[in-house]
């Protein structure tokens, strides 16, 4: 393969049949822009250089990869794909292999590239073609004497029998920089829509002596370019089929692939079980032995081995250890830490928070800003009152404390190792270690009290 290699990515379309404000580039496919997928292949490549030609939306692209290791091109005037890498070629080194790829086109994998710049390399233009059941719409790739591409077809253009072959060209190809760069200078626009075809190079490769050689795509599905939300969805379903394929055939059980979603990075260890409806979100780390229950959420978290997070359940940029039991109902957010063995029962919320090996708040409460050490009990219902209006304050809980039922604690507020606090208390100051503390108001009947009626109308 050739060791330098530029790749221009044609990205300036406004994608009108998305009906969307977003540049058709940004849509999320499996959480990631489809550009992202693009450049994420490319990257693969070792690419000296990848040059985005934008156009439509180019500002709120460039702010999406801003720090990406790319150089921007503006294409003020979109005339037409072969004017788009002619705007993009100033520069670009006469020795190198030019790769042209689509933001639209997301789904083509790097051992396809791989294969259009071998074959560049060897001085030839290198066109990625695919074969259709049914091939209405796209160019037709035109095989003269022992199968050697002569021309590109347009449908509009093609004869009945050219309208009957099923090879189709794709757009994405790969060439000499040298030559690409002569011929996108020759491209006219001699066609009804007065733009530059890159197509067109075909042509000029065949009248120049260039061998036109082509790769088939693996699939259809590789070239799928997505130019509608219908199209979206149909990208969206072949990678979740790719990305649950890999996770079965690496050892994961999945209860239904077809209802788990992808978003991100998913590394399983062993025997890991992954229910119906699952979201994995941004990078995500199962550790062997993970079980994860129905209509979960699990986002930019690594979860210990042995842990059973049960249904419903939202994690979110947790670090959960070995063997701890989250759920059902409960929600982690940022910046948790759970200990080994710990557990969060039902309908708990916790948050910046760091909880203790075996530690156990089982049920109905929320914990904020807090610190907890390991062996505690929480009771149903307590709370950590760490906002005061304006600013957030600390719970410390010591080792071994009981935190009865109904409880509120208001931060900052430390409670001493081993000390017990009654069920009701609203705890304001620190409560000694080893001790009983609790905080009730007398209770009072009031006779003859009347509850307020409302009056008739």
């Amino acid at each position: 393969m050739a060791k330098n290699i530029t790749v221009i990515v044609l990205a300036a379309g406004q994608g009108k049949r998305m009906r969307s404000d977003l540049p058709k580039v940004l849509h999320p496919l499996a959480g990631r822009p489809l550009l992202a997928h693009v450049l994420g292949s490319a990257q693969a490549l070792r690419a000296r250089e990848m040059r985005v030609v934008h156009g439509h939306g180019g500002e709120l692209v460039k702010q999406a990869f801003a720090g990406q290791p790319v150089k921007w091109i503006h294409q003020a005037e979109q005339r037409g794909t072969g004017h788009a890498v002619r705007q993009a070629m100033p520069g670009i080194r006469s020795g190198d292999v030019v790769l042209v790829l689509y933001g639209d086109v997301p789904l083509v994998p790097p051992e396809t590239l791989r294969k259009l710049v071998a074959k560049a390399s060897k001085g030839q233009l290198a066109i990625l073609t695919a074969r259709l059941p049914v091939p209405t719409g796209y160019g037709r790739i035109v095989r003269g004497e022992r199968g050697r591409i002569c021309a590109i077809v347009e449908e509009k253009d093609a004869t009945p029998a050219q309208r009957e072959i099923d090879e189709i060209n794709t757009g994405l190809l790969a060439c000499p920089a040298a030559r690409l760069a002569g011929w996108t200078r020759r491209l006219r626009a001699n066609n009804a829509q007065k733009e530059f075809y890159l197509t067109d190079c075909v042509g000029l490769a065949v009248k120049d002596g260039v061998p036109v050689v082509s790769v088939t795509a693996g699939s259809p599905d590789e070239v799928l370019g997505i130019n509608d939300k219908m199209q979206l969805a149909e990208a969206e379903a072949i990678l979740r089929r790719r990305l649950t394929t890999e996770l079965m055939l690496s050892g994961v059980t999945l209860a239904d692939p077809e209802r788990c979603d992808i978003r991100g990075t998913l590394k399983c260890g062993r025997d890991v079980y992954i229910d119906a409806d699952v979201i994995i979100e941004g990078t995500v780390v199962l550790g062997d032995g993970v079980r994860v229950g129905p209509f979960t959420l699990v986002r930019d978290a690594t979860v210990g081995a042995g842990t059973v997070i049960h249904s419903h359940c939202v994690i979110e940029q947790g670090v959960i250890g070995t063997r701890c039991d989250i759920g059902p109902y409960a929600r982690v957010r940022p910046e948790v830490q759970l200990g080994d063995g710990a557990k969060l029962g039902n309908f708990v919320e916790i948050k910046k928070s760091v909880i203790g090996a075996g530690s156990k708040v089982n049920h109905l409460s929320y914990i904020g800003d807090a610190t907890i050490g390991s062996k505690v009990n929480v009771g149903a219902g307590t709370i950590t009152c760490n906002y005061d209006g304006a600013n957030k304050h600390r719970t410390i809980i010591g080792d071994g404390a009981f935190i009865g039922s109904g409880v509120e604690l208001v931060a900052p507020v430390e409670i001493g190792p081993g000390a017990t606090i009654g069920a009701g208390s609203t705890i304001t100051r620190a409560a000694p270690a080893g001790q009983l503390t609790l905080e009730r108001s007398r209770q009072a009947t009031i006779p003859n009290w009347k509850r307020p009626a409302k009056k008739s109308r």
